[in-house]
C-alpha cells in the first residue's frame, strides 16, 4: 500500500501526485500539519519532517525527485 505524507499547496508534494496519477496508481494521503511541531507521525515514520514523503510497505522515500524515480521504476507500466 502506498501512502504518501503532504500538503495540498506543496508543489513538490504536487509533482509526486501527478506522477502516481500518471501512473493510475491508488494511494492514501496523509495531510501534514503547517505547524513543525505537530508532524510527530511523519518523523516517526521518516526520520525528518520535510514533505513529500512516500511510504511503501517497508520503504519510505523521501524528496520528491527520488520519489518520481522510485515510481517510475518500480510501477511503470510496460
Amino acid at each position: 500500500m502506498l501512502t504518501l505524507y503532504q500538503r495540498e499547496e506543496c508543489p513538490y508534494c504536487h509533482k509526486v501526485r501527478q506522477k502516481m496519477t500518471d501512473l493510475g496508481l491508488t494511494y492514501t494521503v496523509v495531510n501534514v500539519s503547517r505547524e513543525r511541531e505537530q508532524r510527530q507521525e511523519l518523523y516517526s515514520v521518516s526520520g525528518q519532517y520535510l514533505i513529500p514523503v512516500l511510504v511503501d510497505g517497508e520503504t519510505v522515500i523521501t524528496d520528491s525527485d527520488q520519489i518520481v524515480a522510485y515510481l517510475e521504476k518500480n510501477y511503470r507500466r510496460a
